[in-house]
């Protein structure tokens, strides 16, 4: 670099501290002020040789990391300090955590030891299980130590997301997929709904880019439309505003990319048929008194003049969320027909929805409430700290309740519990104790006896009837939803599955010397493949609860080899060199020749995954099961962000080359208004096109509304596409949609 550019460099470091020094939250001391810049000085020393893939010097990034805390979380000068720290250590071999703890304290140095652990995580290589799910599962252990650790974490994803341009493709879906499939529900559960919903627009720009930058333009497009509306709605209720005396502010605040992809997906529908693509708010000024009241008299106003939509109106002041959220949601009519949602909230609500963590400690000592996140750390260490768990499922389970919405019911002594949706009876008895609910025989929700299955609603109050014959069985999985009661029957149930497993394991020893086989590692793994097992213990369960039985153990034996030879070919995942004699032997396999996997697009043996059936044109990825051999998924199935996030090392690129000659079948679902001569339409349409053939129909009118079913045999993505445009042009025809 020339000397010019290391000036003007150097100005700009400069000019990136006195900033963030400038858009703290939280009001900063003369003695913060030495703290954040003693750690400035450590961050530049210890990063001066770095440079990141963009070209920037490295300490751009730890300085947006700490804008991040300061400005949009708004955390104090301690964790600004270990902000600019979190990386030091990692990269520089003259810092340790010795070293930091000698000059900027205990706390500073808990933080910056908890965030070097989680870099240093996906370093560690163990291909048994998910990486991603077990670096996750220890990440989340550092809650423990200081919650502030994963709250910077956070911050620094955000700021790789926002600066993720220069990385390699397959990078950014992976890291994309990650920050979708955890960090963005984790910022959700812990409070930050603006950095939530920024992380989800930047994960959907690198997952699937063609649908962010096209909504992306279309609102705005619709922005100047918008915000003449917002401005209408506005002026109706001013008036009966200001007569109040209120003070107050109404913001529009348009919907995220994210959320609206999902509200098309979700409703089946285009972006020009998503209305409520914004949310209007309310905030107001107030005293603690009279906070609620004010709530409830703008909730007066608004409905005064336009009708709200009973169904959809959400009290969260009088029972928060247990991320400490508080406003009152409610969807009305607005002008020209449209329902709008209006939330109204007081000037601390609204600071509590942007800042999470940080304001709600900021008010906290002004409240006796519970401490919501507290509870659910603690909660959340119970779970972390079982062994037992398998890593995938416990971040599946853990990411279900991150987003879940909750419910609120009583204990029979009239104590307020807070429930995800969907909670059960069962879920109930474990959020108790873990020991009621081990011994739970039944429950009562409102007096009168349900099963342990019965979904809870708000307001419900539940007893809970124990006894100590009772002890879990493999139902009550069917029973629980929550992360908490399901791992802990799952720990009971596999203690018993092991007892019985050893006891298993004994009489199949017996029986196999009787056939004249030794039971050791080789033999296990014969039988395990032979019944189409996934593991030893899986064997020995089975034997000792006797559903494998002597007949059985016969039949293995005498197809002893071919079964050695079926499970050797079971494990060949891959066939780098398949020659097209070799395709046309296997009627399967010669269906889908058009597929090439990897950077030198070899032609592979796969299958089409059933979660998404992919067809030609689609974006597909590969992932190499155990099993299987590779099975491929469109880049948009429901299962992508998991396998793309917990098994990145598996994913393979993969892409159609040539689909000419193949032929896939897809499900068309219409729906519309009924009338004479409907159904030729359709199936004219269908057989004018000659390169679509018809294999079934099925049609059903009620009441005036159609909707019908086809299954077509199409040669790939286009022409489905252009039939399906063909389609919805029919007059009546109101939607239509591949399944």
């Amino acid at each position: 670099m020339t000397e010019e550019a290391i000036e003007k460099e150097n100005a700009a470091i400069t000019k990136a501290y006195k900033e963030l020094l400038k858009v703290s939250y939280t009001a900063l001391s003369d003695d913060d002020k030495k703290l954040i810049r003693s750690a400035f000085d450590v961050a530049i020393d210890g990063h001066k040789n770095q440079r990141r893939k963009s070209g920037e010097a490295y300490i751009f990034h730890p300085l947006a990391v700490a804008k991040i805390v300061a400005q949009e979380i708004g955390l104090d000068a301690t964790s600004i300090a270990a902000a600019l720290l979190h990386d030091v250590v990692e990269d520089s071999p003259d810092y340790t955590i010795e070293n930091i703890e000698k000059k900027f304290g205990k706390t500073i140095a808990t933080i910056v030891d908890g965030l070097t652990k989680i870099s240093s995580l996906s370093k560690e290589q163990d291909m048994d299980v998910s990486l991603q799910a077990e670096n996750f599962r220890k990440m989340l252990l550092t809650l423990n130590d200081d919650v502030r650790v994963i709250i910077i974490k956070i911050a620094d994803r955000l700021h790789n997301m926002q600066t993720m341009d220069a990385m390699r493709a397959d990078k950014q879906i992976k890291i994309a997929s990650e920050t979708l499939y955890i960090y963005a529900p984790l910022a959700h559960r812990i409070g930050l709904y603006n950095i939530k919903t920024e992380l989800e627009d930047l994960g959907l720009k690198y997952t699937e880019p063609d649908v962010y930058y096209d909504i992306l333009n279309k609102t705005k497009e619709s922005k100047e439309e918008q915000d003449k509306y917002i401005e209408q709605f506005s002026e109706v209720i001013k008036n009966s505003l200001n007569k109040e005396n209120l003070n107050y502010t109404i913001k529009g605040r348009p919907k995220s990319i994210f959320s609206i992809r999902k509200k098309m997906v979700k409703q089946g529908v285009p972006f020009d048929e998503v209305y409520d693509k914004f949310a209007i708010r309310i905030i107001y000024k107030s005293d603690a008194e009279n906070e609620k009241f004010l709530a409830w008299k703008i909730y007066s106003i608004v409905t005064d003049h336009f009708r709200p939509n009973p169904i959809r109106l959400r009290d969260w002041i009088s029972s928060p969320k247990g991320t400490g959220y508080e406003a009152l949601h409610i969807t009305v009519m607005g002008p020209k027909g449209r329902w709008v949602e209006v939330q109204i909230r007081s000037e601390r609500m609204n600071e509590i929805a942007e800042k999470g963590y940080a304001a709600h400690y900021k008010y906290k000592q002004d409240t006796e409430k519970e401490d919501n996140l507290e509870t659910w750390i603690n909660r959340l260490q119970e779970a972390l700290e079982n062994p037992e768990t398998n890593a995938v499922d416990f971040v599946e389970q853990f990411k279900l309740n991150l987003y879940s919405k909750e419910i609120f019911v009583f204990t029979p002594a009239g104590e307020l519990k807070s429930l995800p949706k969907g909670a059960t009876a069962l879920d109930f008895a474990f959020s108790i104790h873990t020991e009621v609910g081990m011994k739970t025989r039944g429950a009562k929700v409102n007096a009168k006896l349900v099963p342990l299955s019965h979904e809870l609603k708000s307001g419900d109050q539940v007893d809970i009837l124990t006894s100590e014959n009772a002890k879990p069985n493999a139902n009550w999985l069917d029973y629980a939803t929550t992360a908490r009661s399901r791992s802990k029957i799952k720990s009971a149930l596999k203690e018993d599955k092991k007892r019985i497993g050893e006891e298993g394991k004994e009489i199949l020893r017996r029986k196999l010397k009787q056939l004249k086989i030794t039971l050791n590692e080789d033999s296990v793994n014969e039988l395990v493949n032979h019944f189409k097992l996934k593991t030893s213990l899986d064997l020995f369960y089975r034997v000792g609860l006797g559903t494998i039985d002597n007949a059985m153990l016969k039949s293995y034996a005498a197809s002893r080899s071919n079964a050695l030879m079926s499970y050797i070919k079971s494990k060949i995942s891959r066939k780098p060199n398949i020659k097209k004699e070799d395709l046309e032997k296997d009627e399967v396999t010669a269906k889908y020749d058009s597929l090439v996997f990897g950077k030198e697009e070899e032609k592979l043996d796969y299958k089409l995954s059933n979660c998404c059936n992919p067809i030609p044109g689609d974006d597909v990825f590969g992932f190499l099961t155990v099993t299987e051999g590779i099975k491929v998924h469109k880049k948009n199935c429901p299962n992508a962000l998991s396998l793309q996030s917990n098994y990145a090392y598996r994913i393979m690129i993969a892409k159609w080359i040539d689909s000419s000659q193949q032929e896939f079948s897809a499900q068309i679902i219409l729906t519309g208004i009924d009338h004479i001569g409907l159904v030729n339409d359709i199936t004219k349409i269908i057989s004018e096109n000659m390169h679509v053939n018809m294999k079934s129909i099925s049609f059903d009118s009620d009441d005036g509304i159609f909707s019908g079913k086809i299954n077509v045999v199409v040669k790939n993505k286009t022409l489905l596409i252009k039939l399906l445009d063909r389609l919805k042009k029919i007059n009546g025809i109101e939607k239509v949609t591949r399944v």
